[in-house]
């Protein structure tokens, strides 16, 4: 079995504008799966599983599999052929959300007893200041298609333990916190705390070459950072930018 291929099936085992146009329901014809175009590039799709945020899997995510439009896809191709001549994988943790996924961050967000996952992901803010502070919002540009969540793993992949609904939290920037194969970044992924700031000083050494590693691959193929979050890139020239869809995550959606 070829290796990059080898490696994808182990592992396998918000930037809002001011007049959004209304979510589409169907999907565009020009939406891709990732695997079909870059099977060598690692997926942990989160929203798919109960080890994020919320703490549940998250409405609209079908099946765990990364969803883009041709565009990006092929961008983070390029990308992955840039980042695989220096040892490492791309591994993405989220791709193209559906509206229906950001309206449930939403009702989740208003939900102030709801803090089950509050000591990994949001140890430091009142969940009453998440709208305020950024880091919820009612539209993401992940729905048009064009924006993923990334980071790198160092190759050959160390194995990745799956999460235990219920097991004991660790706060996102600890250095002892839940072991995600990726490099070391400064913090876990979805981490709502000013060290995932992509130029946060204070982020210094191996993770500050980690970040500049990420941002230099992903600026070369055509992507922009989301300077908030480490993780966050969004296609330059992405072919749907006032279209926000909703169809579910599954590869039956792009067929």
């Amino acid at each position: 079995m070829p290796i990059f291929r080898a490696l994808v099936v182990a592992l396998t085992a918000s930037a809002a504008f001011a007049v959004p146009a209304p979510a589409q329901a169907a999907p565009a014809a020009g939406f891709v799966a990732l695997s079909d175009v870059a099977p060598s590039i690692l997926q942990d799709i989160r929203y798919a599983t109960r080890h994020n945020f919320v703490g549940q899997r998250i409405d609209g995510y079908l099946e765990p599999t990364c969803l883009l439009t041709r565009q990006a896809a092929a961008g983070l191709r390029q990308a992955q052929a840039q980042v695989l001549r220096q040892g490492y994988t791309l591994k993405v943790y989220d791709c193209y959300r559906p509206q229906r996924a950001v309206d449930h961050f939403v009702r989740w967000a208003k939900d102030l007893a709801d803090e089950k996952m509050k000591a990994e992901f949001y140890p430091n803010v009142e969940k009453d200041r998440l709208f305020e502070e950024g880091y919820i919002a009612e539209k993401s540009g992940h729905s048009r298609g064009s924006t993923m969540d990334l980071t790198l793993v160092k190759l050959p992949p160390r194995y990745q333990r799956p999460y235990l609904p219920g097991e004991p939290l660790k706060p996102c920037f600890a250095a002892q916190r839940f072991p995600d194969n990726m490099v070391d970044m400064g913090t876990g992924y979805d981490c709502f705390d000013p060290l995932a700031h992509t130029d946060n000083p204070a982020i210094t050494g191996v993770a500050r070459t980690n970040h500049d590693v990420l941002r230099n691959a992903m600026t070369a193929a055509g992507f922009r950072n989301l300077p908030e979050e480490w993780w966050h890139y969004t296609l330059n020239g992405e072919p749907f930018p006032d279209t926000y869809f909703d169809f579910p995550v599954s590869r039956c959606s792009v067929r």
